[in-house]
């Protein structure tokens, strides 16, 4: 194998290993994932059955107990619990959190080779040194990589759209017959991932047509047959296969026909404007903050970029990735409710912009000092891309207290024999604990034994004492509302902010539980000493749950490893 191969198979390997790293990091879920992970935990574990329908999925699935306020699509969980089950069969992986990071690794491999693709077309239009750097400044960027596995609506669109893109670049290249079969592929994909998942995708679809439009002149618009239309006929055929999968799937797992979650989405969130309740932001927070910290490394749009347009040998083909995208983002900044995930799709249409730029100065390396010092600072500035991206996955991963006690809650129990029934509070719910994590039954030297959780959240019942008296455990916000005699025997740290630690200050080692943070601050104990004269950063952790267990009259009660027992009676 060339050296030039055994580079670009490294590079793949960069890409697909960062995506999943961020999973090993950070392996639960928060309440925007909550959906599709549920959804996909319950169609790998129940299957669908077709008699009596509405107490099959009553008995069985999250939705019918947790609706949320419009309706979501199954169809990404379908897909991704119809690959899990066979992975499952062929590797013998356990219930519980196995299983999540299974379904979450699916996911993130699908969204890898659609960027993997992406990256091909790239390289065969720019040339391979382009694609190469597109690795690497995608590889090094936060969101993208940190989400791509993650169960959001936007994550199951990304992969379609990237293929989309994918076309879209591959259309740069002659014949012109070929241009516009790409063109109408690029149509096609985003209008069928727009569809199904995420509704604003039909803005893109937008831009792109009116670029492609002026492209290829108003005969690309309508005409099916002789030249082939590429807007409206491929844009018609990837809505009604879109509306076909989504109707039809929806329609048996909501027991209703027919019904398109989308539609009731869009309704819903931009029709009525209830989407401003979640919050508002200033028309230019996209292009002020959003693309910036989606891009990461500020090379991408202080050089990179205008270097890219700079150049007449690339600055056309540059623009037509850059006016579909950022036209995209223009239209769409006129909704008040933003969220960077809306723009995530693309994110690597700009990176590839970048790329180029980053691939016109590396083949000038040899050429100045002036080319040389440029080289360097870009180089330094994916290194520091790197590093700051790993900062925020570390920070992130401590965001998930409640996925945190649902393991520590397995150590706390594991030599307790029976059975226990756990309560969970809407904290806990929303930072973690899922379908997967509850289902995992128990063997250990005590014999078989399973957890039985219950999330109730009416405050009628909440005022009980009876309600309160079924239950063994609890993983609670505030400790204050629970009604019993409880004792804490745990108490679960989120992140609260980085912290400047002082000379004079203790630095607490030993008192975190993550491992990485432990690492972290013992590498701390001895730079103080040496190098800093006594300063140094490290995370500030902050209380957010705590684990109850009733108090049990007469019982000597043993603290495992890592647990600070608390006298603490409630």
């Amino acid at each position: 194998m060339e050296r030039d191969e055994v580079f670009h198979c490294a590079l793949t390997g960069l890409l697909i290993g960062t995506i999943l790293l961020h999973l090993t990091l950070a392996p639960f879920t928060k309440v925007e994932e909550s959906f599709n992970i549920q959804a996909t935990h319950d169609i790998i574990t129940y299957g669908v059955s077709a008699s009596n329908r509405t107490a099959f999925l009553r008995a069985n699935y999250d939705h019918s107990e947790f609706p949320g306020s419009v309706p979501r699509t199954f169809v990404g969980a379908c897909f991704l619990s119809g690959i899990a089950r066979v992975l499952r069969f062929v590797a013998t992986v356990k219930d519980g959190e196995d299983s999540q990071f299974l379904v979450r690794g699916i996911l993130g491999l699908i969204n890898a080779a659609s960027l993997l693709s992406f990256r091909n077309a790239v390289a065969k239009t720019f040339g391979t040194t382009t694609g190469d750097w597109f690795v690497l400044l995608q590889a090094s960027q936060f969101h993208v990589m940190y989400y791509a596995s993650r169960t959001l609506p936007n994550m199951y669109a990304f992969a379609l759209t990237q293929l989309g893109f994918g076309a879209f670049v591959l259309a740069m290249n002659p014949p012109k017959a070929q241009s516009k079969l790409f063109h109408s592929r690029t149509i096609f994909l985003t209008t069928f991932a727009g569809v199904i998942f995420r509704s604003e995708l039909a803005v893109l679809v937008f831009t792109i047509a009116t670029f492609v439009l002026a492209i290829h002149g108003p005969k690309s618009l309508t005409s099916v047959f002789d030249p082939p239309g590429i807007i409206i006929p491929p844009g018609i055929g990837g809505a009604v296969l879109g509306l076909i999968a989504t109707v039809s799937i929806d329609s048996y797992f909501w027991n209703q026909f027919p019904i398109w979650p989308e539609w009731s989405s869009f309704y819903y969130n931009t029709i009525l404007g209830k989407s401003s309740d979640w919050g508002v932001s200033p028309w230019h927070f996209y292009f002020s903050n959003a693309l910036s910290r989606l891009l990461l490394n500020p090379l991408s749009y202080l050089l990179l970029i205008p270097l890219a347009l700079a150049q007449p040998a690339t600055r056309s083909r540059s623009i037509a990735l850059l006016l579909p995208s950022l036209g995209f983002v223009a239209i769409y900044s006129l909704l008040p409710h933003k969220e960077w995930r809306f723009i995530i799709y693309i994110i690597p249409a700009l990176t590839a912009v970048s790329a180029i730029g980053a691939s016109w100065i590396w083949t000038r390396r040899t050429k100045s000092i002036l080319y040389r010092f440029l080289n360097l600072f870009l180089v330094s500035s994916i290194v520091a891309s790197f590093i700051a991206s790993s900062a925020f996955s570390l920070i992130s991963s401590l965001n998930y207290p409640g996925g945190d006690a649902i393991v520590r809650l397995k150590g706390l129990t594991y030599h307790e024999p029976g059975s226990q029934r756990i309560y969970v509070d809407n904290l806990a719910c929303q930072t973690g604990v899922t379908r997967f994590l509850e289902s995992r039954s128990i063997s250990s030297n005590t014999g078989h034994r399973k957890w039985t959780f219950d999330k109730t959240e009416n405050q009628t019942m909440l005022l009980s004492p009876t309600f309160w008296d079924q239950f063994d455990y609890a993983i609670v916000e505030n400790v204050e509302r629970t009604i019993g005699k409880w004792e804490v025997v745990d108490t679960i740290n989120s992140f609260a902010g980085v912290q400047v630690v002082k000379p004079s200050d203790d630095l607490g080692f030993g008192k975190v539980e993550s491992g990485i943070l432990q690492y972290w601050d013992a590498i701390g104990m001895l730079v103080r000493g040496k190098f800093t004269k006594g300063w140094w950063v490290t995370l500030r952790l902050e209380p957010k749950l705590r684990i109850l267990r009733r108090e049990r009259t007469g019982v000597n009660i043993g603290v495992g490893e890592g647990v600070e027992m608390s006298d603490e009676i409630v």
